[in-house]
């Protein structure tokens, strides 16, 4: 499974935008609608399609994409 692939999908689901590319830099002011609420319903759609589950201080410690990736990875050890 490619994460940062599956994660793209999941980011243009969510905001409704086909045309969304991540990157490891990208934050919620690069991306329009994603707002508190779209941050959990981003957050819970990661974790219904890996099948991972993150605790709090976890989610409000990342700063941008790249730190969800990473966090993604350790979850997922054997993922590309």
């Amino acid at each position: 499974m490619d994460i940062r692939n599956s994660l793209n999908e999941i980011f243009r689901e969510v905001f409704r935008d086909p045309t969304i590319e991540i990157y490891p830099e990208m934050t919620a002011n690069d991306v329009r609608g994603w707002d508190s609420l779209n941050h959990i319903t981003l957050i819970y759609a990661i974790e219904k399609k890996f099948c991972v589950s993150f605790t709090i201080q976890e989610v409000a410690v990342l700063k941008n994409v790249g730190d969800l990736l990473g966090l993604l990875k350790a979850k997922l050890p054997n993922a590309l």
